[in-house]
């Protein structure tokens, strides 16, 4: 009788608990990974032992910020305008629109700085539109203005000029708004009409407002990341002659300065320019009253409508509501960068100080 081989089956040791243990270690293991990887670093803080040093002039504000400026034009001693020019995204005080001709003609004053975290201004992490409108009156302040000043903002130098209309009218002797960047969630605007001029923005553009609006958190991993297209990733600009001659002026003059405008990082400069610009503001400008009630001040609003950046239909329906103090002015075939062709910035002044005109 052939005898039978018999194959015991395996044996197979199982320990309680192991697996969801596995689990969870492994899950620690990514959320610590991807808290780390959302982190910003730390800035630069310039005059700092391990940050860049200080070359501009700065004055000290209340808080013990300082804020970076220069000045240009006659002195304010003897000018009969002074003007106050805010920045728009990734340039910094470097970059005004005075021209010399015109300084000298009209007897102007103009002072740039640099808004909190760009080029030698101290970062300020909890920073609003508000904030940032004081930090302009206390700069005239210190450096002597008077008791009223005029004022020019570019792109999103110019929403905070919507700050300083809403915080401190009474210190504006005359506004200029140079298409100021809308911010695509202000209450105020009809759904259809931020929705589609929002998703007119090249694709990359169109994610990263998304998320410096709804997760601002992940603004710095966002445009710091490789996976997905970010900020200003690649741009399909279609410009005209003029538009093509000034951006090559402005690649020119860039190069010069480049180094200037973020020395202490990308986050504390340009990210949170994103989240306070495109996040949830205290007030909308689409629904203010006008601030300069009984007095002859107006507000100047210009606009390329091919601009691509910023969409002229939300600069004409904020226009057409205050159109009582606001004066628009939109240039036919001209893009965002129109305040750099060499004879607009004469022009603009002069518009502004002569008031309705």
């Amino acid at each position: 009788m052939r005898e039978q081989l018999r194959i015991s089956e395996p044996v197979v040791y199982v320990f309680p608990g192991i697996f969801p243990a596995v689990l969870l270690l492994l899950l620690a293991g990514l959320v610590a990974w991807g808290y780390q990887a959302i982190q910003p670093p730390p800035p630069k803080i310039c005059g700092s032992c391990d940050g860049p040093p200080v070359t501009a002039s700065r004055i000290q504000l209340r808080d013990g910020r300082h804020l970076a400026y220069q000045e240009r034009g006659v002195s304010k001693d003897v000018a009969k305008i002074k003007v106050v020019f805010i920045h728009g995204f990734d340039v910094c005080r470097l970059d005004d629109l005075s021209g010399q001709e015109l300084v000298e003609e009209l007897g102007i004053y103009f002072v740039s700085y640099d808004r909190p975290g760009y080029g030698e201004s101290d970062p300020h992490p909890s920073r609003t539109v508000k904030s940032q409108a004081f930090d302009i009156e206390e700069l005239a302040d210190q450096l002597g203005l008077g008791t009223k000043f005029y004022l020019i903002g570019y792109s999103l130098g110019g929403q905070i000029g919507w700050g300083c209309l809403k915080y401190i009218p009474h210190r504006l002797a005359g506004v200029t708004l140079l298409a100021p960047a809308s911010n695509y969630w202000w209450p105020g605007f009809p759904s259809n009409l931020s929705t589609e001029a929002l998703y007119q923005q090249p694709t990359c553009d169109y994610w990263s407002l998304r998320v410096a609006h709804y997760a601002p958190w992940l603004t710095h991993w966002w445009n710091t990341q490789n996976w997905f297209p970010s900020l200003g990733a690649t741009r399909p600009h279609v410009l005209s002659r003029e538009e093509r001659e000034v951006m090559a002026k402005l690649i020119a003059k860039g190069a010069s300065h480049r180094e200037h405008v973020r020395p202490q990082g990308e986050y504390e400069s340009l990210h949170r320019d994103l989240n306070l610009g495109f996040g949830t503001w205290e007030f909308d400008p689409v629904e203010m009253e006008n601030p300069f009630t009984g007095e002859e001040v107006y507000a100047h609003l210009w606009q390329g409508d091919e601009d691509t950046l910023v969409p002229a239909t939300l600069q004409r329906y904020i226009a057409d509501r205050h159109s009582s103090w606001i004066r628009y002015h939109e240039l036919a075939g001209s893009g965002h960068f129109f305040p750099h062709v060499d004879w607009m910035a004469d022009t603009i002044v002069k518009t502004m100080v002569n008031g309705k005109q």
